[in-house]
């Protein structure tokens, strides 16, 4: 689905730059884009993302590209070459946002940096997704995705007690972080919109510009924001969260447990009134009808006592019929899915939950909705991952080069 028509949507009219690669920065330009932004994604020359070769791959190609691309229009710069610096500069003058996921330092080394802009376009937004921020001992340091989820607290309390602590199989914290980071522009828009508005171009006692500004996402803190209670109860208790497995540490019962035939479900009876539906549903109504069981905080001294009569129970019956039982009961249950469950299930399939697209060789491909669902201005895919450099000619002639110049700058390998 390479059709590109014009945007619709709430964000329809923004233009947004995107310099960085991977996954922080690229998810973060891709919610606007879903929603009508006009994304301009930068990449080198040679090979392009590297996010185009991981994981599974069409005609040398990632599936995950066609995501995490998606109506993105990308453009060729060696930014290793002054006129390719000074092209990136002309569309970050011209963006309303710019979306960035280098190292601290990269772009004031290309004079690309937020002052560099911000002195000549006041209206400057810029969103800078690192590892660690852009101040601190730590700024110049790598930090990955899986950085931050150490750092940020996430990985400690992931996993058993007795064993080392384990990841989520996906990359959590860059999304976690991408997630502030489209939050912070979407502040920094309103806030540029209600001073001013949009830079007119003039600088000077002609300057018409709102105010700009920095939003400076690390990626451990984005993690680190997620953490619940973990500060203040360390600060005033003493308490350090620690690794439960499968259970919800302080809020009980709250767990997952295996049926009959060795799947797994997940039990979160930790209303009070859920409890009491759970335990008759079980057939414990000794449980149900105890006074000291009534509330979470007379519950969690006795979590391993209601988990052992929870999973005996489950062990007595098969999925299926665990399901059944406690749904009728309303406690909420649930199987862990897998994506063939989720292909299957009505529940995604009613809310369309997967978009029928296909390559540009007439390949079938499904993709993942767009979500949030708006009532009044959804998102939409108009065109899949691009291929590299595929939009160089109508972005580059849109900032007034001629055919001549841009087919000089493909022989320079300027683009």
């Amino acid at each position: 689905m390479q059709s590109q028509a014009k945007a619709h949507g709430p964000l329809a009219g923004i233009k947004v730059l995107e310099l960085g690669t991977l996954i922080a920065g690229p998810f973060c330009s891709r919610m606007l884009a879903e929603f009508g932004a006009e994304v301009i994604k930068v990449e080198s020359p040679d090979g392009g993302d590297p996010l185009r070769r991981w994981r599974v791959l069409k005609d040398g190609t990632s599936l995950w590209w066609s995501v995490q691309a998606r109506n993105k229009k990308s453009i060729t710069l060696n930014m290793k070459q002054e006129q390719a610096r000074e092209i990136a500069k002309r569309l970050a003058l011209d963006a309303d946002i710019i979306i960035e996921n280098y190292r601290p330092g990269v772009l004031e080394k290309w004079a690309l940096g937020f002052e560099d802009l911000k002195a000549i376009n006041p209206a400057t937004i810029m969103v800078r997704l690192s590892g660690y921020g852009q101040t601190g001992p730590l700024k110049d340091l790598p930090g990955f995705g899986a950085i931050g989820e150490s750092m940020g607290g996430l990985r400690y309390v992931s996993g058993h007690a007795d064993r080392p602590p384990v990841r989520v199989g996906i990359s959590i914290g860059d999304s976690v972080a991408a997630l502030h980071g489209v939050i912070g522009a979407m502040m920094a828009l309103r806030h540029r919109d209600v001073t001013g508005g949009r830079w007119n171009g003039k600088q000077g006692d002609a300057c018409v510009a709102g105010q700009g500004q920095m939003v400076d996402v690390a990626l451990y803190e984005s993690v680190f924001n997620l953490m619940e209670s973990l500060v203040p109860e360390f600060d005033h208790a003493g308490v350090v969260r620690e690794r439960t497995g499968g259970a919800l540490p302080g809020i009980v019962p709250s767990n997952t447990y295996t049926t009959a035939e060795g799947e797994n479900i997940v039990i979160a009876g930790n209303g009070d009134a859920i409890f009491h539906r759970l335990m008759k549903a079980i057939d414990r109504d000794d449980l149900a009808q105890d006074p000291g069981l009534v509330r979470n905080d007379g519950r969690v001294p006795r979590t391993a006592e209601i988990d052992a009569a929870i999973q005996a129970w489950c062990s007595g019956h098969d999925i299926e019929t665990a399901l059944q039982i406690l749904k009728a009961a309303d406690v909420p249950v649930g199987k862990i899915y897998s994506v063939r469950d989720m292909m299957s299930d009505p529940q995604f399939l009613a809310r369309q939950m997967f978009e029928q697209h296909a390559f540009e060789d007439g390949t079938p491909v499904k993709l993942p909705a767009i979500t949030p669902k708006m009532s009044e201005t959804p998102g939409q895919t108009q065109w899949l991952g691009p291929r590299l450099g595929q939009h160089n000619q109508e972005v580059l002639s849109g900032l007034g080069y001629s055919d001549a110049e841009i087919a000089q700058m493909t022989a320079d390998k300027v683009i």
